[in-house]
């Protein structure tokens, strides 16, 4: 690691603020990896007639455990359960439902939190906790993909722009320029109303119109790099045009995008929760926070539904919020330069391109 990069990471880690809410999301992604885990409506682990089953891995019928059906067991039905406690035992996650589990035993939904659904449930009489935990875990995948996909174009055309120049950058920057101007909450409406949503579907659109969120901070990296002394001995030594882009000009710009990640990442899942609440997201059978949040508006009497799902927003953008602040600080380069004397970022660059 270069002193330049080891003065970034120590200054990300000396704001308290940013470096432990990176710990803490971190903490709650990795543990909503394993959600089959913690609630689920199957046993991670049961035995039954001195045999081993994995429920979360392999799929039982109904005649495996005693039965006489062909399609798969219902580890709620009495007569399964009773088969596994007297042939066996089984282990159960600490919240035995699913995102998609309905408790047919309530009469009465939404029902307020008890021993059985710590924080109650919806109107559909599926667990809020489970939701939630499916809901955090769909909408940090999604948005982190969304991210991936959006900031790879929008830096892969602000850096042609810039590269070239001239033409191509004209024609690009009205082309931004209009595209930009589009009323995207009204289109994204339209164009998911007119097809069955589904996840490709959707991300699909929604990458249409986060892409250009970096192509003007890439742009001008680049029209500023063009002038530099080293990308000219580049040219001068006939390096080509791709070799000088991605080996010499990007990673200086790459400094100034890496900034803007955590933001988008957070306006990714702002986007996807907007759309699943007014009805145009993912298929209705998704565990998405923001149909859970449109529960939480119809039955505004549950409120254990709306501070479920709010609190849970509130905390996973505010943590995001925090990162971004701290990598942009990390990154700043006046905390990064000049105040002991290091050389400019731009000399590793120029003697590569000596060399």
């Amino acid at each position: 690691m270069t002193p330049l990069n080891r003065r970034r990471l120590d200054n990300f880690r000396n704001n308290s603020r940013a470096f432990y809410s990176l710990w803490i999301f971190l903490v709650l992604f990795v543990v909503s990896m394993f959600t089959e885990f913690i609630a689920n409506d199957k046993p991670i682990l049961f035995s039954y007639k001195g045999e081993l089953h994995f429920p979360l891995i392999f799929t039982y019928s109904d005649k495996d455990l005693g039965g006489v059906l062909e399609t798969e067991a219902w580890y709620f039905d009495p007569f399964t359960t009773q088969e596994i406690e007297a042939n066996g035992w089984a282990w159960w996650p600490p919240i035995r439902y699913s995102f998609d589990t309905i408790d047919w035993e309530r009469t009465i939904v939404p029902a307020p939190p008890d021993s059985a659904h710590w924080l109650g449930t919806d109107n559909m009489g599926t667990d809020i906790i489970a939701k939630l935990l499916y809901g955090f875990r769909l909408s940090v995948l999604f948005g982190i993909v969304l991210t991936i996909l959006a900031s790879s174009i929008g830096i892969f055309v602000g850096a042609i722009q810039g590269y070239f120049g001239g033409l191509i950058d004209l024609i690009g920057q009205r082309i931004v320029e209009v595209w930009v101007g589009l009323p995207v909450l009204f289109v994204l409406i339209i164009l998911a109303s007119m097809v069955e949503p589904n996840v490709y579907w959707l991300l699909g659109i929604l990458v249409m119109f986060s892409w250009m969120t970096l192509v003007g901070v890439v742009r001008a990296e680049f029209l500023r790099a063009r002038n530099f002394e080293f990308v000219r001995a580049a040219w001068g030594l006939g390096v080509k045009d791709f070799v000088v882009i991605f080996r010499h000009v990007l990673p200086n710009a790459a400094v100034s995008a890496l900034t803007y990640l955590p933001f988008i990442l957070t306006s990714s899942i702002v986007s996807l929760t907007a759309l699943d609440f007014l009805g145009f997201g993912l298929p209705i059978e998704s565990p998405s926070l923001g149909r859970l949040l449109s529960a939480a508006k119809s039955n505004l009497q549950a409120w254990w539904i709306g501070m479920g799902v709010f609190t849970t927003l509130v905390v996973m953008l505010t943590l995001l919020i925090f990162i971004g602040e701290g990598v942009r600080d990390a990154l700043d380069p006046r905390r990064s330069l000049g105040a002991r004397g290091d050389s400019s970022p731009m000399q590793a660059p120029i003697e590569a391109a000596r060399q």
